[in-house]
């Protein structure tokens, strides 16, 4: 892993910083529903409980720090996992790429804001999402379908918001853990609030590795080593009664190798690269059966992928007059990637700008409206030295740029019915600059409404109504494909249009002192989704289906109070993609799912204990095919994915009042493909290989133990 500069350590370790915004924020943000807005201690917090709803007009779960605490997550994709409507695919089992999927739509669907802003380019949700750190997060809102958020038209998916913990206290806290595949976790956090509570900090820091996993022993990897480093630092500072100003900088760095074992097959990360020799071994594996033991170059089989992300935003918000607040934001992103695919390199230089002026105003008591303007501007530029002389590559590099109008007018006729109306006019611009690439592929305007409906049947029984448009630009390979695999073939690009979708959701919640229950039914229809099809020539071109895919999903989640000690939870979803959506999946996504969680906490002891089951597949559907043995097809491979269960126990006892320690196990009955005797390596029709025949569990099990020390 790259060391950080000495100016980020100085900057991360030094700057002032503040404390939580006025109260006049706090009261005048809880009016309006956009997912981005702030809302200190305002939202009911069901802890523990499923169908936890934060208290907006639009469908909004909540994730708050002790239900991430439950799952021993360390990073976004573990913490959201299995929550009602999300999935996290992991999409290759050697460089271990996540996507975060919302109501069965693709990870590229899906929009990350910190504390309400875009901090992450277009590619970011790729690579290094593992790398988003859950050490000082106070919560993570998760709001689902097109137009979920009224500043990220592009989240035709939804959004997933991360909010940072602002300092209330004077506190300091460190936590350790070691665990089994040599899995180390070094989290802390410190918060300092001055004496006249204006001004405060949060210094948060977090290193955690896994290394890689190989159940069946061929000296191949199911899945990869990871190595993670975050540093955060988060300002907010009372101007005045009426104004205040945030400052969040973060810097990220992620490592991720997978192929040979390293120690086994190769001595190190950098013998395996500077192993490329260009020249192919005659056998890859033993009998050329990728069951057996891995004979080829440890290149042929290695990926690896470093990247750095640097995160900054600004916001300051002021008061106007007693029924105007005004917020002006301004968010940096730069994301570079260095990485290598099996003998195919690839860099990237992301950087993206985005300013926003918004403005809440309280007409009267029925009508509160919001409008404002935003604008996003991001730059990419990749390069590979090993396709350059390819004749049908052609680069993914691009530009893109947007400016929106946007306006909403929330509407509370009667104090039980609330309707909020919305609406976005984007123009858009996608232009890749390829020298091949001749023209502006996407110039657009459009136009994105939103209408989203509360009604209070009773103090217990509510229903919630969302339907809206949206809008996303196609724009990287990695959407369709983790890597270019083939140095003779090259990649070629067809894309010309948005992609557009509309989306429709009603969830109906009950919720009572002891019990909470969440039925949600949704539905999204996409035009000119991005697709991986082959040219004439067997070229891989990313290009966009010419009919519209749609997917349905349904999921009940309950909650119950059994005594004062004991909590259950459970959950049932069903997704339901039509046959142009499932053709482009690289994967084959979650179609059935149920869980139940159990919480038992009682004086200093806490146990928690989840058990996930998911459902049969019909692998065919979604395209797959593959042999364990070259040229065999008596070797074919499972076309049905069979239904599996994974289960996690963790233990926490409260030592002192400072300090408690805790020990778990993941994946309690290790249950993978590879134990049940299916390798994701495989070779396709042509002769080809690949590592990503994918339809179940690859992480096996994993036992933790650690300490935390709050002062």
């Amino acid at each position: 892993m790259k060391k950080l500069s000495p100016l980020y350590l100085a900057i991360a370790t030094s700057l002032p910083l503040i404390t939580p915004l006025t109260t006049y924020a706090e009261e005048g943000a809880t009016k309006s529903s956009d997912v981005e807005v702030i809302e200190i201690r305002s939202f009911r917090q069901k802890l523990d409980q499923a169908g936890r709803l934060k208290d907006v007009i639009q469908q909004t779960e909540i994730l708050d720090a002790l239900t991430i605490e439950n799952k021993n997550a360390l990073s976004l994709t573990a913490a959201i996992n299995n929550e009602p409507g999300v999935n996290v695919s992991n999409e290759c089992s050697m460089c271990g790429v996540k996507r975060i999927m919302l109501n069965g739509m693709k990870g590229e669907h899906t929009t990350i804001l910190v504390d309400g802003l875009p901090t992450h380019t277009l590619i970011s949700g790729f690579y290094a999402v593992d790398a988003i750190a859950t050490t000082g997060v106070d919560r993570i809102e998760v709001a689902r379908g097109a137009g979920a958020s009224l500043i990220a038209p592009e989240a035709i998916g939804g959004t997933v918001n991360i909010i940072t913990k602002e300092a209330y206290e004077n506190t300091a806290t460190f936590d350790f853990a070691k665990g089994s595949h040599d899995f180390t976790a070094m989290k802390g956090m410190a918060t300092n609030i001055s004496d006249d509570g204006k001004t405060g900090i949060t210094l948060i820091g977090q290193y955690d590795k896994q290394d890689q996993e190989d159940h069946d022993e061929n000296g191949v990897s199911e899945a990869p080593f990871i190595e993670n480093l975050s540093l955060t630092s988060f300002i907010t500072q009372d101007l005045s009664d009426t104004s205040n100003v945030q400052l969040r900088i973060s810097k990220v760095q992620s490592e991720i190798f997978g192929g040979p074992i390293l120690g086994k097959g190769v001595k190190s990360i950098g013998a395996a690269l500077a192993g490329y020799d260009q020249v192919e071994s005659e056998q890859l594996f033993v009998d050329d059966d990728v069951r057996n033991d891995y004979i080829g170059k440890p290149w042929e089989t290695t990926e690896w992928i470093d990247t750095s992300r640097d995160e900054a935003y600004i916001k300051y918000l002021t008061e106007i007059s007693d029924y105007t607040v005004a917020e002006f934001a301004v968010s940096y992103a730069k994301h570079k990637q260095d990485s290598f695919y099996e003998g195919i390199d690839y860099q990237a230089d992301d950087t993206m700008w985005y300013a926003r002026a918004k403005f809440d105003m309280e007409l009267s008591d029925e009508h509160f409206i919001t409008f404002g303007i935003d604008s996003r501007r991001e730059e990419m530029r990749s390069s590979t030295d090993a396709l350059e002389a390819v004749a049908a590559y052609q680069s993914d590099a691009f530009d893109y740029d947007t400016i929106g109008l946007f306006f909403q007018d929330t509407w509370t006729p009667l104090e039980e019915f609330e309707v909020a109306i919305a609406v976005r006019i984007d123009q858009i611009t996608a232009d890749f600059t390829d020298p091949e690439k001749v023209g502006t592929e996407i110039d657009e305007t459009f136009i994105a409404p939103r209408l989203d409906i509360r009604y209070f049947h009773n103090e217990e029984l509510t229903s919630r109504f969302s339907t809206g448009r949206g809008y996303r630009a196609p724009l990287s390979f990695f959407e369709t494909d983790h890597g270019i695999l083939d140095a003779e073939l090259g990649y070629q690009i067809d894309i010309d249009s948005l992609e557009e979708s509309l989306s429709a959701s009603y969830s109906l919640n009950y919720d009572n002192e002891t019990l909470a229950v969440t039925a949600s039914i949704a539905h999204s229809s996409v035009d000119n989704l991005a697709s991986l099809e082959e040219d004439a020539n067997g070229v891989p071109l990313l290009t966009q289906l010419e009919d519209s895919a749609a997917v349905t999903t349904f999921d009940v989640t309950a909650g119950y109070n059994v005594t004062e000690n004991f909590t259950v939870n459970i959950g049932i979803e069903k997704f339901n993609y039509d046959n142009n959506f499932k053709s482009s999946y690289a994967i084959a996504p979650v179609e059935e799912r149920a869980s139940i969680e159990l919480q038992y906490e009682k004086d200093n002891l806490k146990v928690f204990w989840s058990t996930v089951w998911f459902g049969e597949k019909d692998l065919a559907e979604y395209g797959y095919e593959g042999f364990n043995k070259l040229n065999d097809t008596s070797t074919a491979k499972a076309l049905v994915g069979d239904a599996f269960t994974t289960s996690d126990i963790k233990v926490q006892y409260q030592l002192t009042g400072h300090t408690k320690i805790y020990a778990g196990v993941s994946n309690v009955f290790e249950e993978t493909q590879i134990d049940n005797g299916d390798t994701p390596l495989f070779y396709d029709a042509n002769g080809g290989y690949d590592v990503a025949y994918i339809y179940g569990a690859l992480h096996g099990r994993e036992m933790y133990a650690g300490i935390e020390i709050k002062l």
